[in-house]
């Protein structure tokens, strides 16, 4: 064993260094200093937060876009913090490796300093949740959370280091004298099919008149996107991406429909519900789905799920018929068919067009009225000015989901993006800052753009303080229709009075706030102003604000729940 001593946050920060972490997220606390210090050692990038649930959202939009697992570092009082993030992490099946420097092991249940209990409240949100109560084990602990949060279906992980263990000084190679004695990154373990359940899937798919595919997280986390694309265009099987899931497959994908949601994207109903066969891989019968019930998947019909982990194939459970497979493996596999469903891949391309010439043709209307702006041409117009391979980011109530369809529209024009980001199954308002400055990090050569609604804005702006700090220059579009429209909306509704209630903001200025922090601001009025000052705002090279008074319009899918219409998406 080695002589030479270190504190054991240095050996979580080398253990993490080892797996491959190149990213870690924080607000610096006095509780986890040793790590911090071991991360400098390791030089291993740290960004420094205004708040936790910002350093979580941070490691989250980073995981998202590459695919590997980052570190959120907190103390005991900003783990509480840091919950949210977890939240939104676990929906996006996102490998986030939440760490705290946790209170004092040896006084544990005594009431010691800022003492909670981490591990039993972190449980539920994520895949593993651990506490290290031994400095010899902190390397294995690392190991056994990095296989969980990468291993089947992905997620986020956390580990609590009590500050006692955290600050005590361990052999540096403490705990290297069992296998297994490497501990770098290996690529995770597989399903691949078991041969007769294929050959019996195949079969039915093969023998389909109107075939279906929707396409879940596991495709993306897989890494087999660009197959699904290539299986599904050969085979002309018409493609929907779950809800809240854009950046699966972009409109350039030839078999990509859009969302598999009634009300965000029409067309998708009837392809659906008269398709013979829907073959859902690497997605959840979830309340999107409607838990596979009619009358989202009608009961004539065979539902298949082919999924990568024995832990989602349990979860659906109501599909007629279920794989356990690798979504890559399964899509080769498929390939082989020596079928097409040319004329049912047509129609649904005939029904995608009609959609998009219906909504065109309503703005065309709405903008002849004048006035303020509405949200779905804030956003049609916002992508139309935007460069191929820029980024996109939404988040909002409303706005997220005009949003959504504002990406079909683009998209018919032309429109193409480096990646699109938005908040993930849970809906979590306030994400839109940090995932637009994980994606300007990522790729910093980049226009990255927001829409964001003005509730949500409120909710994380906080957050574009990393944006000035990191140097990272963000456009911010705020849709501001003066208060939680997406809320208010659902009050005239549903209150019998038809009023709103304890959603209205005051006129807020938030491109003067943005000034003030030594950004560019604008405030835009009319829909003429919009173009040339969104030109304005990235060539100033500066983290920007554009204030934009919009109408409130409410969604189709805020509408469909208010007026509790066809199950869709929302329970």
């Amino acid at each position: 064993m080695s002589s030479n001593k270190i504190r054991g946050g240095a050996l979580l920060a080398r253990a993490l260094k080892e797996k491959g972490v190149e990213h870690a997220f924080t607000l610096a606390g006095g509780f986890c200093n040793p790590a911090l210090e071991g991360f400098m050692e390791t030089q291993t990038p740290v960004i420094n937060c205004p708040h936790e649930q910002i350093a979580g959202h941070l490691a989250d939009g980073h995981s998202r876009i590459t695919r590997k697992p980052t570190v959120c570092l907190v103390g005991p009082e900003g783990f509480a913090n840091a919950v949210p993030a977890m939240l939104e992490a676990g929906g996006e099946r996102s490998p986030v490796i939440f760490v705290t420097g946790s209170s004092t092991l040896k006084r544990q249940g005594a009431g010691g300093f800022k003492e909670i209990d981490d591990v039993a409240i972190a449980a539920p949100l994520v895949k593993y949740s651990a506490q290290i109560t031994d400095g010899e084990r902190i390397s294995e602990f690392v190991d056994r959370a990095w296989i969980a949060a990468t291993s089947g279906y992905p997620g986020p992980v956390h580990l609590s280091l009590p500050v006692d263990i955290m600050f005590s000084s361990f052999d540096e190679d403490a705990g290297r004298a069992e296998r297994p004695y490497k501990r770098h990154h290996q690529l995770p373990a597989r399903a691949w099919p078991e041969p007769a359940a294929l050959t019996q899937i195949l079969s039915l798919i093969e023998n389909a008149k109107r075939p279906v595919m929707i396409g879940g997280h596991g495709v993306w986390w897989s890494g087999a996107e660009e197959k699904l694309a290539a299986t599904c265009a050969k085979l002309r099987i018409p493609v929907y991406n779950i809800p809240y899931h854009q950046k699966l497959l972009g409109q350039h994908s030839e078999a990509y429909m859009g969302l598999a949601d009634f009300h965000q994207f029409h067309p998708s109903k009837p392809a659906i519900q008269e398709a013979d066969v829907v073959i859902m891989v690497g997605g959840r019968l979830d309340n999107q789905m409607n838990f596979g019930n009619p009358p989202f998947f009608p009961e004539s019909q065979t539902l298949i799920c082919i999924n990568g982990s024995h832990e989602e194939v349990e979860f659906n459970r109501a599909a007629d018929s279920l794989l356990l497979s690798d979504p890559g493996a399964f899509f080769d596999a498929l390939g082989t068919l020596n079928k097409k469903w040319s004329s049912w891949f047509d129609l649904q391309l005939q029904r995608r067009t009609t959609w998009i010439d219906e909504w065109t043709d309503h703005l065309t209307q709405e903008d002849a009225k004048g006035g303020k702006m509405h949200p779905l041409q804030l956003s049609v117009d916002v992508q139309n000015a935007m460069k191929k391979d820029d980024w996109l980011v939404f988040d909002g109530g409303n706005t997220h989901f005009w949003s959504e369809i504002g990406v079909s529209i683009a998209a018919s024009k032309g429109a193409q993006f480096a990646g699109i980001s938005h908040p993930g199954s849970y809906s979590l308002l306030g994400v839109g800052v940090s995932l637009a400055i994980s994606a300007k990090a990522i790729h910093p050569e980049k226009t990255v753009v927001l829409i964001s609604g003005d509730g949500a804005f409120l909710s994380g702006g906080l957050s574009i303080e990393a944006a000035f700090h990191e140097k990272l220059p963000i456009v911010v579009v705020i849709d501001n229709n003066g208060g939680l429209d997406c809320i208010s909306q659902q009050q005239e509704r549903l209150f019998t009075s038809g009023k709103h209630f304890a959603t209205d903001f005051r006129d807020i200025p938030f491109h003067t706030m943005i000034e003030g922090m030594g950004g560019y601001g604008e405030l835009v009025e009319t829909r003429e102003q919009l173009a040339p000052a969104l030109k304005r705002a990235i060539a100033s090279g500066k983290t920007a604000c554009l204030n934009v008074k919009c109408k409130g319009v409410i969604s189709p899918i805020v509408a469909a729940t208010s007026d509790k219409r066809d199950k869709a998406s929302i329970e």
